[in-house]
């Protein structure tokens, strides 16, 4: 008895890991960050957009933060009622951008998906806690966490199959609803959440440590943040536009972002080898070089520079965001949940500003040289990490 009681909580927990996994992939891989995969098509079939893109790149990251402050407060009591927003709010993002008839209703519509992946991470974090067995917890905190990955190679498979725009964030508002429903059900009568458990007595104060212990990683993350942005917003259009990669073929430059993200799976063993000041600097360092390969893409027509671009931005950014729960965990032990939203929020702050001063810049630069300045960027936020340094 004790054996089948045992293999049925494994199970549960693998199916809630899984569920997870797919809230994170809908949330970010396809509502948060599937704008600038579409950009290219959206540029093509509605023109009137082109020029606002890069303010809803803005838009976006903005939202996020927003959603990331409002779930610290909380999840940690109604973790449930932040699965429900996570859908909610992706749901209707996606819905928005397909049938959005105006360039202001397009912004509104891709900052609400923006939020999904803002409450999403926190929210699940202690319903895995809750149904993964103890022992299992790292490892099923992991496979949600790589759900980033699985989504934007989702978003690629969409984008290449997809007839038209609209019909492929219908289809990606479908998906999102379909892995708030997953995620949302194994936690649904848990007695043993937050908000199910009787309020006796206040919980104790979380400890946390000096900011002054965030302020290198968050200035860090502002800086490598608004590099990394042009990839996120640009990136496919300004490849396309160069002539390295067929429009047609835009999906295929996401697939391989996201295969390369799936090596964000050995940030902890990077970490662990380089400590944190220098995995930040290798992940930061990919980033530059995926900038620098995004510039001789577009520069000498070069697909294999583009797609290898784009898998190595894809593992330097998963390892990037990875580095910082784990800076958070270190310098802010007893409170690391939200330490990792203070550099997230720090992460998505620069990326707002990138997204918006590359696409102000777009019209005056050459595409080359604002691919050499955001990797420039990207550089710069690596070597941030070492200030202080003792």
């Amino acid at each position: 008895m004790v054996g089948t009681t045992v293999d049925r909580r494994a199970a549960s927990g693998l199916g809630a890991a899984a569920a997870g996994m797919l809230l994170i992939a809908a949330t970010y891989g396809m509502a948060r960050f599937g704008v600038g995969l579409f950009a290219p098509r959206i540029g093509a079939k509605r023109p009137e957009l082109t020029d606002v893109l890069g303010w809803a790149g803005a838009a976006q990251f903005t939202s996020y933060s927003l959603a990331a402050v409002l779930a610290a407060r909380l999840v940690d009591r109604r973790p449930r009622a932040g699965l429900l927003l996570a859908g909610a709010t992706a749901v209707t993002g996606c819905l928005g951008v397909a049938i959005a008839p105006t360039p202001a209703l397009f912004v509104l519509a891709v900052f609400v998906g923006g939020m999904g992946g803002g409450f999403a991470s926190p929210a699940l974090v202690p319903v895995i806690d809750a149904v993964v067995a103890p022992r299992a917890g790292a490892a099923a905190q992991s496979v949600v966490n790589s759900g980033t990955a699985v989504g934007v190679i989702g978003a690629g498979v969409v984008a290449s199959a997809a007839a038209s725009v609209g019909a492929a964030w219908l289809f990606m508002a479908l998906v999102c609803a379909a892995a708030t429903a997953a995620a949302w059900w194994p936690a649904r009568a848990r007695g043993d959440l937050p908000a199910a458990r009787p309020a006796a007595t206040p919980p104790a104060r979380p400890v946390r440590g000096p900011w002054r212990l965030l302020a290198v990683p968050a200035v860090a993350a502002v800086i490598a943040g608004a590099g990394s942005a042009l990839i996120w917003t640009f990136g496919p259009l300004l490849i396309t536009a160069s002539g390295a990669v067929p429009a047609e073929r835009v999906g295929r430059l996401w697939i391989a972002l996201g295969l390369g993200g799936v090596l964000g799976v050995l940030t902890g063993a990077l970490v662990r080898r380089s400590g944190t000041r220098g995995g930040w600097c290798w992940c930061a360092g990919a980033l530059a070089v995926a900038g620098a390969g995004v510039g001789v893409s577009v520069a000498a027509g070069s697909a294999g520079a583009a797609y290898a671009g784009m898998a190595l931005f894809g593992a330097g950014y998963m390892g990037l965001s990875g580095v910082l729960i784990l800076w958070a965990r270190q310098v802010w032990p007893g409170s690391a949940g939200a330490g990792t939203s203070v550099l997230f929020i720090a992460l998505a702050t620069g990326q707002a500003l990138g997204s918006v001063g590359f696409g102000l810049a777009r019209d005056l630069l050459d595409p080359a040289v604002l691919a050499g300045l955001a990797a420039g960027l990207c550089a710069a936020g690596g070597l941030t990490a070492l200030a202080g340094r003792r």
